[in-house]
């Protein structure tokens, strides 16, 4: 071997080290986490500056945000790449979420309703696209990585600092095989269910998936919906035929679950719509991958017979708006119109001819508990020069009613509140 080869072959061998040692160390530090053991990360936390030249810009945005009369929007928070939220049910503090390496913790300490700090939360562990975050009722915080869901109990008081308690729910390759990994439609979401089960939304890395895919995708629950013990225990299907949802919310008024889901592109601008559905029972299918969207047939699977009990969505979305994260709002600080309804965020086209969404959607619903009207709640973040001045990704409820717009194009959580409050 000459001396160009061994040199070669000694780079390859240091970053293949490198990786594998940088892997375990990671794995090591959840396993120190695990038994409450120190793990030498530097105590400063990294943070982010809430004045300044951005907040100022952000600030000038929201005047283009067009909303109900007797509502306003303000900036809360500066937090890069913004995703889901999950409000602390003891503290309020908002941890976020990301499709990048990083969650954030956003305290308001002073409850003046505009974050005081931002800061990187539990930075000793290792995360990969920890895009759906949620809180159980007794104060655990579930983080749900591309391949991986972890706990924190008392992420609340341990935010402060590098090392914070953590425990393992779906270990690392364990969510999906290894194999169906992929930068697409990889972000997860989670919501604890009234029977104290933990559900996460899984989309399909395909825009519709090859027909040799679909046994494993509907046994690991990749075109839907999986349900489990907060331990990560009795793992089972909950919906299927669902294409990527990145957004679900129980209506605590009768315990059904409601979810958003994206559907296929390269049908044509204005088909097929995007999707609200309502699951009412463990099992049912809603569609994908025979149905694009609502009723629309995709041009794969247009000669196979679909589901002859196919659940169809309880209401048709713009076609391409991207619809992501959904609450309920429970508050009382809205009007009580709102109260009771859904709250969507769309987080706007990226394939259509004239774009579409970046706006906050509501949808009341009827007596018997499914939907009514739709409409446009807040809009503005798409100029009439069809450039984005941000691109809403979730909305969450702070405990004085008021509702939080995360956007991970301009880096940024909104506050949306009622009258003088």
């Amino acid at each position: 071997m000459n001396a160009t080869k061994r040199v070669s072959s000694l780079a390859v061998g240091m970053v293949c080290f490198a990786l594998s040692y940088g892997v375990h160390a990671a794995e090591n530090n959840v396993n120190k986490l695990l038994n409450m053991e120190v793990t030498g990360t530097p105590l400063e936390l990294e943070s982010v500056p809430q004045t300044g030249a951005r907040q100022e810009a952000l600030t000038r945005n929201l005047e283009h945000v067009k909303l109900p009369d007797g509502f306003k929007i303000s900036l809360y928070a500066i937090v890069p790449d913004a995703r889901h939220m999950a409000v602390g049910p003891s503290t309020g503090v908002v941890f976020v979420g990301t499709r990048k390496t990083k969650m954030w913790a956003v305290t308001d300490s002073a409850k003046v309703r505009v974050a005081d700090s931002v800061t990187r939360f539990a930075p000793s562990v290792s995360m990969k696209v920890p895009n759906g975050v949620c809180f159980s009722r007794d104060g655990i915080l579930y983080s749900v990585e591309h391949n991986r869901v972890l706990a924190y109990p008392a992420a609340e008081f341990f935010y402060g600092g590098p090392d914070v308690a953590a425990d393992v729910v779906v270990p690392q390759g364990e969510l999906i095989p290894v194999e169906e990994e992929s930068f697409n439609h990889g972000a997860r979401t989670c919501r604890i269910g009234p029977d104290n089960k933990l559900y996460i939304t899984m989309g399909n890395p395909y825009n519709v998936p090859p027909k040799e895919k679909i046994e494993v995708y509907n046994k690991y629950g990749m075109m839907g919906i999986v349900r489990m013990d907060r331990d990560g225990k009795n793992r089972e299907v909950y919906a299927y035929g669902v294409r990527n949802s990145v957004g679900q919310d129980f209506n605590p008024a009768d315990g059904t679950l409601w979810f958003t889901d994206n559907q296929v592109d390269g049908m044509g601008d204005d088909t097929p719509p995007g999707e609200l559905n309502r699951a009412t029972k463990i099992g049912q299918n809603f569609g994908f991958p025979h149905y694009g969207g609502g009723d629309v047939r995709t041009v794969e699977y247009k000669d196979d017979e679909p589901a002859v009990d196919a659940v169809f969505p309880q209401v048709e979305m713009a076609a391409h708006a991207a619809d992501l994260g959904m609450t309920f709002y429970t508050g009382k600080m809205f009007p009580a119109q709102y109260q009771g309804g859904v709250f969507v965020a769309e987080h706007g086209s990226w394939n259509r001819t004239t774009p579409i969404g970046a706006r906050i959607m509501f949808t009341s619903l009827k007596e018997d508990g499914t939907a009514d009207q739709t409409e446009v709640f807040a809009d503005g973040w798409l100029t009439s020069n069809n450039e984005y001045l941000g691109r809403p990704v979730d909305v969450a409820m702070l405990p004085d009613g008021s509702l939080l717009v995360s956007d991970d194009y301009a880096g940024a959580i909104y506050r949306i509140s009622y009258g003088d409050k």
